[in-house]
């Protein structure tokens, strides 16, 4: 059996979502054949999205069942140049953002930072709220960042997640008093100046609205897609809406909704209360024909994991940690999808 015939092999192999084979789709890199061993390079670029990993399985299947021994490897082609890269080792970026604040959006960037990781991932949590950083107290990190000879820092890391936080460089109680110029000129620092090495995803929790922040996260790096957090009431969908209106005037995709607060959990009745309503995320999304990631109740263990450092999504026995390992795992999943688009 030769590349020809194992190409033809992998016709086979359908994508679930794009929904078309692999090959078609410009998806496989590289087949060669040696020995009886095939090794082909997929341009898979969402390391442990359940359904990459689908689709990888399914190769190893195919060829399998053909007495070919498979060795996989997976590459997406970036078309920057090395020297026009600013995060080089990160593969995906992804920005949490809210139109608006109190609707959970760092319990949202802290609990997918630990589930992507969880999953096996190489990951990152950029705390980009300059003004308000929450990330090292819900992760329970009081290590500060190392500096080497260089003046690079290397992040320190929680729950196998890398971290940096501007509570690192200036304490978690003391103001920050910054104008837009010196917030743009302290955050391309940051990621320029750390020791990220390489990552699978790095999550940005970026702070409520559509100011300079936000602006600099665009306008610096290629952002692969927007994670847009929302409650049920309306009120937050409007300033959702925002949010969603930024990012798509940056072309920036968007990958999809996730609804916090959906529904108060009980802990001692176990019945579910509509404090601010319910399924306004998921009508939002269809509304913007866009994905929705999935609802997280309001849950006290939430609260309690936050406060204590401990995410949720970590929690097995959770019944909430279920809704952000659904939530992380659609992420996920969306990552590749858009990836997968640009190799085709």
């Amino acid at each position: 059996m030769d590349e020809a015939d194992v190409r033809e092999l992998l016709r086979t192999v359908t994508d679930p979502d794009l929904d078309e084979d692999i090959v078609s789709l410009g998806l496989v890199n590289d087949v060669t054949v040696e020995e009886g061993i095939a090794r082909i390079s997929l341009a898979l670029g969402a390391p442990y999205a359940p359904h990459e990993t689908a689709i990888a399985n399914r190769v190893r299947e195919v060829l399998a069942e053909e007495g070919i021994e498979t060795q996989l490897s997976a590459r997406v082609d970036s078309n920057l140049s090395p020297d026009e890269q600013v995060l080089p080792g990160v593969k995906n970026i992804i920005a949490v953002a809210s139109g608006k604040g109190g609707v959970g959006k760092s319990t949202i960037a802290v609990n997918l930072a630990a589930g992507l990781a969880k999953l096996g991932a190489r990951v990152g949590l950029f705390d980009a709220d300059v003004y308000g950083p929450n990330v090292p107290r819900m992760v329970d990190a009081d290590e500060r960042p190392r500096a080497t000879e260089d003046g690079k820092l290397v992040p320190p890391e929680k729950f196998g997640v890398k971290l940096m936080s501007m509570a690192f460089l200036t304490g978690q109680d003391d103001p920050v008093i910054w104008r837009g110029p010196m917030v743009h000129k302290v955050l391309t620092q940051l990621w320029e100046d750390v020791e990220w090495g390489q990552l699978d995803y790095m999550v940005v929790d970026l702070p409520p609205g559509t100011g300079d922040t936000q602006l600099t996260l665009l306008q610096s790096v290629p952002v692969t897609g927007a994670v847009i957090v929302t409650t049920p009431q309306r009120v937050a969908l409007d300033d959702a809406e925002k949010g969603l209106q930024m990012f798509g005037k940056h072309e920036t995709p968007v990958l999809g909704i996730a609804e916090n607060m959906s529904a108060f959990r009980c802990p001692d009745c176990g019945s579910e209360h509509d404090i601010f309503g319910r399924g306004g995320g998921a009508a939002f999304a269809e509304e913007h024909d866009m994905p929705f990631l999935g609802a997280v109740p309001l849950d006290p263990s939430v609260r309690t994991g936050g406060d204590e450092g401990t995410p949720i999504v970590l929690d097995d026995e959770s019944e909430t940690g279920d809704s952000f390992r659904v939530l992380t795992e659609n992420v996920a999943n969306n990552v590749g999808i858009i990836n997968r688009r640009k190799q085709s």
